[in-house]
């Protein structure tokens, strides 16, 4: 990154693009073996093929009795029951001629039976069954191979798995799969007024609420939380954890410490690496910056919940999705439920509800109303030319 003091005030679009820019390079290609549990939402590495036969053997596709087609060609009829066949049992024991055997569904077809009629057209004493209706060869039952042979392509490489991939692969045996390593994100908070939760507050004091949210907002999205640390505004403490955060992470997210005012900690040592700090025509969320330090990409965002949250929504999350293999976030347009105001020549993201067709705020626009955003599952983005809209108009909606 060009080193530079400060940045004039960009577009969300330019800073959007620089965050890119600053991220792209982290596309991983190292490859580990993670276990079956945990590659839900993680990118295959390398194409799977079946290490055997499904279905494995030849089985019962229904609750009923396994019998031959030819002896139920004529129907009713009443057959003598030879034995019951459980799933799990190995289901070696022969079908005599004329008989019938109660087969449980996924129990293995004994031999010398071609077909299973449900016991729904069946009725029986428990020493003979009468079968109502005929059934041809192959009704009902499962043969080997008809859902994936072995040797064929089971799940390609490049897939980000879900749970219908998982099935299928834990189905052919498989306990580990080669997924990519997944971004790994250091998260530093600052500010003096900041206590853990659990800890009584004195006057002035807050909870820390900011480190928590950008690790769940991370880990929704496809990244690997190494380390959450929360730094006092002194830039010797921010200075040490700043270097085990990169010494850690593919990339480390600040907040806190990037305005004008005083005891602006992250501005104060990151500019001195070249880092870039300035303001970005958008509300909430104003102040940002941008840095390498030791070679690992910094992000810093405002230190308000709501400033830091729609920072992140806003100029981070498409990247970090876009790392790790995850669709793009769907926006759609929607008729706004009430009226807005929006200031002159910057780009609003408001809270808001999805309410049937429309959307309806859900808080003001000040970035402290953080409890107030648990009721928005959307932003409503307001264009900067815009400056006011009545109830009825258009907008577009980004599901948060």
């Amino acid at each position: 990154m060009k080193s530079s003091p400060a940045v004039s005030t960009r577009s969300v679009q330019d800073h959007r693009n620089r965050v890119e820019e600053l991220l792209r390079p982290l596309t991983i290609r190292e490859i580990e073996d993670v276990a079956m549990a945990e590659v839900l939402n993680r990118l295959l590495a390398r194409e799977v093929r079946a290490p055997l036969d499904l279905p494995v053997f030849r089985n019962s596709g229904m609750d009923g009795y396994a019998v031959r087609a030819a002896s139920v060609a004529v129907t009713p009829v009443r057959l003598p029951l030879a034995g019951v066949v459980a799933a799990g049992q190995a289901g070696q024991t022969p079908l005599p001629p004329g008989a019938a055997m109660k087969v449980m569904t996924g129990a293995p077809i004994p031999p010398g039976a071609d077909c299973v009629v449900p016991v729904e057209d069946t009725h029986g004493d428990g020493n003979t069954v009468t079968i109502e209706r005929g059934r041809n060869a192959g009704d009902f039952v499962r043969e080997p191979g008809t859902d994936v042979r072995a040797g064929e392509s089971l799940v390609p490489a490049g897939t980000l798995l879900g749970p219908r991939h998982i099935a299928a692969l834990a189905a052919v045996g498989l306990a580990r799969l080669p997924v990519f390593r997944r971004v790994r994100a250091a998260i530093i908070t600052t500010g003096d007024e900041l206590m853990p939760a659990g800890v009584p507050l004195r006057p002035g004091q807050i909870y820390n609420s900011n480190g928590i949210a950008l690790a769940a907002a991370l880990s929704a999205n496809g990244v690997e939380v190494v380390s959450v640390e929360h730094s006092r505004d002194d830039p010797a403490e921010f200075t040490r954890k700043l270097s085990a955060a990169t010494g850690s992470a593919d990339v480390v997210f600040t907040s806190g410490g990037v305005s004008k005012g005083d005891f602006e900690v992250v501005k104060e040592v990151l500019s001195t690496r070249g880092g870039e700090f300035g303001s970005v025509a958008v509300q909430p969320g104003g102040p940002q910056g941008l840095s390498v330090a030791d070679g690992v990409p910094v992000l810093s965002f405002p230190g308000n919940p709501v400033s830091t949250m729609v920072s992140f929504e806003v100029f981070a999350r498409p990247i970090v999705r876009e790392l790790g293999g995850l669709p793009p976030v769907p926006g759609h347009d929607v008729a706004l439920l009430d009226p807005v105001r929006s200031p002159a020549a910057r780009r609003q993201f408001l809270r808001g509800r999805l309410e049937g067709e429309g959307v309806r705020l859900a808080s003001g626009p000040g970035s402290h109303l953080v409890a107030a955003m648990a009721h928005a599952d959307v932003l409503i983005d307001i264009p900067p030319e815009v400056t006011e809209l009545a109830a009825g108009s258009i907008v577009r909606a980004w599901e948060l």
